[in-house]
């Protein structure tokens, strides 16, 4: 079940889910607004292939700010941090969604990693592309996604006690942690 917007509201009053800072007034009929933090990481153009299994290629040639806007240029992917830190117990997960409004100028929020599992807590690192042929400039504290909460039975193992759990309490736009995953 989808929580509407008194459950939400309900829920981060009495604590269920955490929300910091929270502000009621972005409490939407059916999701959060959460806002951009400033913190923004980047891949330098190059010819150097990414190995998903080498922490040395996934960490090398990037760029990092932490600034009050930034210009996505066209076909340009970057990540970013929520402003928001979010805490979901073992019955609730989440869903990160753009705003139709930021969709409109060509920015996706998010490629694959849009699901927020039961248990999670810190922020939200946000995989963003411009894919409008001009530049777009996103601001910190803008409003940019909305979360979507759904109600589950109580995970067995949620995220927090998981032994492989590669981004819990992030609190930073953060690189991909996949080279910790054993090669097959």
């Amino acid at each position: 079940m989808i929580l509407v917007d008194w459950q939400i509201r309900e829920a981060i009053s009495s604590g269920h889910i955490g929300v910091k800072p929270y502000d009621q007034k972005f409490v939407q009929p059916n999701s959060l607004d959460i806002r951009l933090g400033d913190h923004f990481v980047w891949y330098e153009e190059g010819d150097e292939v990414i190995d998903p299994y080498d922490r040395k290629s996934i960490t090398a040639r990037v760029g990092e700010i932490h600034a009050e806007s930034f210009v996505i240029g066209p076909g340009r992917f970057i990540l970013a941090e929520t402003l928001e830190e979010i805490t979901l117990p073992d019955d609730i997960v989440a869903s990160i969604e753009g705003k139709s409004s930021i969709a409109r100028l060509g920015i996706e929020l998010h490629q694959t990693g849009g699901w927020i599992d039961a248990g999670f807590s810190g922020t939200i690192t946000l995989e963003m592309c411009n894919v409008n042929q001009r530049p777009v400039r996103v601001y910190a504290a803008m409003p940019i996604g909305q979360l979507v909460f759904y109600t589950t039975e109580h995970a067995e193992e949620p995220y927090n006690i998981r032994k492989a759990a590669k981004y819990l309490h992030q609190h930073q736009a953060t690189l991909s942690r996949y080279h910790e995953n054993p090669k097959r």
